[in-house]
């Protein structure tokens, strides 16, 4: 037997699963069927109270719009004639969203009054219609989780970029009340999935904020203007007429920091999985390469990415006699990084698999004794500058 309680379960579940895609329908449909299991004459002779509420409880469900329960006739030569029901249909989601109620209810007639908000505000056309009902059904999460003025901000912004040129503009000049930089920032996804399905355009036209590499010019006489420490777009960092002896890639903030001083050589904090922002960097790949990253999954995964595009790219303090040396440090990775890297060579793919077989191990940068690192660095870059102290980067005390 089929419980009502266990029926709303089953439903909620389906709901769950398909909530975007039905909410988002043009058309309503059928949505499911239930056989309620009604008990036999022998589960009935063993347990009739159970068969009298479960019966019962069918009974006092009430009408529900769209919520079809059939019933059946069962003549049984103990007990007699009874009427049990014996089937249940939903034939919309909107029954199913109210046969259900709570909170998936409120999801499923939430994000039906949105969908009909954004083809009212954005177009409901034979093209823009199904564009904009497929972005609601994709980003239907991030619009559930918006308040309705959140909902009325985007749709403006929305609706103004759509009938404006916006080529060259800022975010902080879009005359939306309350859209500013930090509103964009996190609206962005959003905007740009509803604005290219109501205009068919691919490209916002909003200008982004330029991204800032932080690089350290380890040699002064490479350093622009004497300056040996900067944040800069990638644009500007390509026009620089400089040729390094080698660049070394690190993964650390603090270790770019701490790197003393070092003949012929650029520190770059590295931009992890976006790897293709030093594409441009013509003065980089025409230099030795080295990359310094975690010792785990990731790093070993973003080393892949880095000779994908760039396969000389050589490694640094990335194998297992810095593993070995620092294996009381080392913690578990929460997430690691799945997949084969066919690029990494003999030495980093067998510390690749050290860290899995320990169980998913991850040493990062900061935690490699500085002596180690230096010495390490040292052998692949050749000797910091002999007036510092190259353990501290500072100069040596008298």
């Amino acid at each position: 037997m089929i419980t009502v309680a266990e029926a709303r379960a089953s439903v909620a579940a389906r709901l769950r699963r398909n909530l975007a895609a039905w909410a988002t329908a043009v058309d309503d449909v059928a949505v499911t069927t239930l056989n309620l299991k009604p008990p036999t004459e022998r589960e009935v002779l063993a347990d009739e109270r159970a068969a009298e509420a479960w019966a019962r409880s069918w009974a006092e469900l009430g009408e529900i719009d769209g919520v079809e329960l059939t019933r059946t006739s069962r003549t049984w030569r103990s007990i007699g004639r009874q009427t049990v029901p014996e089937r249940l249909t939903l034939t919309s989601a909107r029954a199913a969203a109210a046969f259900v109620g709570g909170a998936v209810q409120r999801d499923h007639d939430s994000l039906v009054r949105l969908t009909t908000l954004v083809l009212a505000r954005l177009g409901d056309g034979d093209t823009v219609g199904p564009a904009l009902r497929a972005v609601v059904r994709q980003q239907a999460r991030r619009l559930l989780d918006l308040t309705s003025a959140e909902v009325t901000q985007v749709l403006d912004a929305v609706a103004w970029l759509t009938d404006h040129d916006v080529a060259g503009l800022r975010p902080r000049q879009v005359p939306v009340r309350g859209v500013d930089s930090k509103w964009f920032e996190k609206h962005r996804t959003l905007v740009a999935a509803l604005h290219a399905a109501a205009s068919s355009s691919g490209s916002l036209g909003i200008v982004d904020a330029d991204v800032l590499l932080r690089v350290r010019f380890l040699d002064p006489t490479l350093a622009p203007g004497g300056v040996s420490d900067l944040a800069a777009p990638v644009a500007q960092l390509a026009a620089l007429a400089i040729t390094p002896r080698s660049v070394l890639l690190v993964e650390n903030r603090e270790t770019l920091l701490a790197l003393p001083t070092w003949p012929g050589v650029v520190a770059i904090h590295s931009p992890g999985y976006a790897v293709p922002l030093l594409d441009d960097l013509a003065w980089v790949w025409a230099s030795d390469v080295v990359y310094w990253g975690d010792l785990d999954s990731h790093g070993f995964a973003i080393l892949a990415r880095l000779r994908a595009h760039h396969p000389g790219v050589t490694t640094v303090l990335m194998d297992e006699p810095t593993l070995e040396a620092h294996l009381d440090l080392a913690v578990v990775e929460p997430r690691p990084a799945r997949g084969t890297f066919p690029s990494l060579t003999s030495a980093e793919r067998r510390t690749l698999e050290r860290l899995r077989a320990g169980g998913d191990l991850r040493l990062e940068q900061e935690r490699v004794a500085w002596d180690h690192a230096i010495d390490d660095l040292a052998r692949r870059l050749g000797p910091p500058c002999a007036d510092e102290d190259r353990r501290t980067g500072r100069p040596p005390s008298r």
